[in-house]
Order: structure tokens, then C-alpha cells, then sequence
């Protein structure tokens, strides 16, 4: 008796059944089952879309290992070029999760996708406008930096708010996942977590930044200060789906700092202008402009 072809037979017999186990789970029609995979917007295209867009945003500070010119207007316009193909494309997949285009065509997805590409194109100036202004108050308001240069190259806070002026304005033109996709990277490479959603003004400096939290309607002023650990969440989110929608963050003025650790909480809550917010600070009322906030020793 061949005991290696009995074994092998017997280990092909264990195999299927364990597959055929896994494939009979996908069954069950639950929301994880579905296997429409090319209806799926791609992480790795939305990376690469993400790294490119930082590309044309600072053209001065990524070596390009594929494209390659000594002119350099012709380097950035192969890339505008790439990424407005690739962007389009992704929106045009994204547009399924969409309640605005179910049941459309693929021309009417792909005519969408290209005329909302082409308005977020349009919005790069303004975003960079902002993002310029960023840069410039990591630079003022911190001791430590020694060039502007050494901010865009190591700096967390300014990559992470970078990212989250993109994913903003493709959130108010009301591209599904995407936004979302792009903040989570940020997310995943800063620890940083902000909402595509949060309405941010200029000259944001944020600090060291790791497990920072600003959540979706959270609204903050110009010329705000926000150091590692900080939360602007929500009070509550135990109505779930019923708060969408609903401002459930904070409000937090222009010039206001807020230390290490602090959490600002509810979509009442307004720190008015000019106030400082201690480390580890619990706020879940609004306080008036010029406070001083700190723990109780």
C-alpha cells in the first residue's frame, strides 16, 4: 500500500472541504459576503492618487524614480495628467456607493467622475493656498524648525492636515469613500485621525499630533494651535445612524491653543476666541473668548 498517495489524497480531501466551507459562508448574504471587488474603489490607487497630489502641491520636495525631464513644467504637467486620469477613474468606481447614481450608466458614472475631477483640479490653487498658510504657522510656532524645508519633509501635522485639505474638498463635492480613504492613510502614517468633513481655517499648527481625533462637523477657527493627544469628538454617539447630519462636534474660534491631552466634546460646545485649553482638560460646555482652561490640582 502507497501510504505517501493515501496521505496526499487524504490531505487534497481536507483542503477542499476547508474551502468549500469558506465558500459556502460567503452565502449567507451578509453585507461581508459581497464579492463585486471592481465596484470597490482601490486602496492602492487612492494611495498612489495621494502621494502624486502631495507631489503637485510641494513640487520641490519628491524625486520622481518614473517620470523623468529636465523641464520642470513638463515633470508636474505628466503628473497633473496622471493623477486626473487615475482620480477620475476611482470616483467613477466610488459613484456605485452612491445613492445619486444607482442604476446609471457607465457613461453617465464616467461623465460625472470626469466633470467633478476636473472641479477638484481647479480647487488645487486654494488648497495649496491653505496649505501654504499651514506651513507657515508650524513654522512660527515652533522653536524647534530650523527651515520650512525640514517641516514638509518630517513634519506629521503638516502631512496630515496636507492630506485632509484634499480630502476635504472632494468631501464637499460629495465623492463617496474616497475623502474618507485618503484622511484614513493619514491616519495610518501620522496617527493622526481628521474627518474629511471638519471644516478647518488657515494657519493650522498641529504639534507633535499623535492621537489627535477631530471629528466630522467639528468647525475650527483660524490660527489654532492643537498638540498631541487631543480630541474634538463628540458628547455621544450612541444614536448612531440617527445623528447623521447632526453637529455633533465641537466649534473652536480663531487663536485658540489647546495642550496635550485635552477633550472637547459636543456640537454645542464653543471655545471662544483667544482661549487656551490646558493639558488634559474634559470641556463639554462652551467657554467664552480669552479663557484660560486647566485642571483642578
Amino acid at each position: 500500500m502507497d501510504f505517501n498517495k493515501s496521505n496526499n489524497d487524504a490531505l487534497k480531501d481536507e483542503i477542499k472541504s476547508i474551502v468549500d466551507l469558506i465558500l459556502a459562508d460567503y452565502e449567507n448574504g451578509r453585507d461581508i459576503d459581497q464579492m463585486d471587488v471592481y465596484n470597490q474603489p482601490d486602496r492602492d490607487a487612492v494611495k498612489d492618487i495621494v502621494v502624486k497630489l502631495l507631489r503637485i502641491i510641494y513640487p520641490g520636495y519628491s524625486r520622481d524614480k518614473i517620470y523623468k525631464s529636465y523641464n520642470d513644467n513638463n515633470r508636474i504637467a505628466i503628473v497633473i495628467e496622471d493623477v486626473i486620469y487615475n482620480l477620475q477613474k476611482q470616483i467613477a468606481i466610488a459613484f456605485h456607493h452612491s445613492p445619486e447614481y444607482i442604476n446609471a450608466t457607465d457613461e453617465t458614472l464616467d461623465c460625472g467622475a470626469r466633470c467633478i475631477t476636473h472641479e477638484f483640479f481647479k480647487k488645487i490653487p486654494k488648497i495649496r493656498e491653505y496649505v501654504n498658510s499651514d506651513l507657515q504657522a508650524c513654522y512660527d510656532g515652533d522653536p524647534a524648525a530650523y527651515s520650512k524645508g525640514e517641516i514638509i519633509l518630517s513634519y506629521p501635522g503638516l502631512l496630515a492636515s496636507s492630506i485632509n485639505r484634499i480630502a476635504h474638498e472632494l468631501y464637499l463635492l460629495k465623492v463617496p469613500l474616497i475623502p474618507r480613504m485618503m484622511t484614513e492613510y493619514a491616519h495610518s502614517r501620522t496617527g493622526i485621525d481628521i474627518h474629511p468633513g471638519a471644516t478647518i481655517g488657515k494657519y493650522l499648527m498641529i504639534d507633535h499630533g499623535t492621537g489627535i481625533v477631530i471629528g466630522e462637523t467639528s468647525i475650527i477657527g483660524e490660527h489654532v494651535k492643537i498638540y498631541q493627544g487631543v480630541t474634538i469628538g463628540g458628547l455621544s454617539t450612541r444614536g448612531g445612524q440617527a445623528l447623521k447630519g447632526v453637529k455633533r462636534h465641537p466649534t473652536i474660534e480663531n487663536n485658540v491653543t489647546i495642550y496635550a491631552g485635552a477633550s472637547i466634546l459636543g456640537g454645542e460646545t464653543v471655545i471662544g476666541e483667544g482661549s487656551v485649553i490646558g493639558a488634559n482638560a474634559f470641556i463639554t460646555e462652551s467657554v467664552p473668548p480669552e479663557s484660560k482652561i486647566s485642571m483642578q490640582k
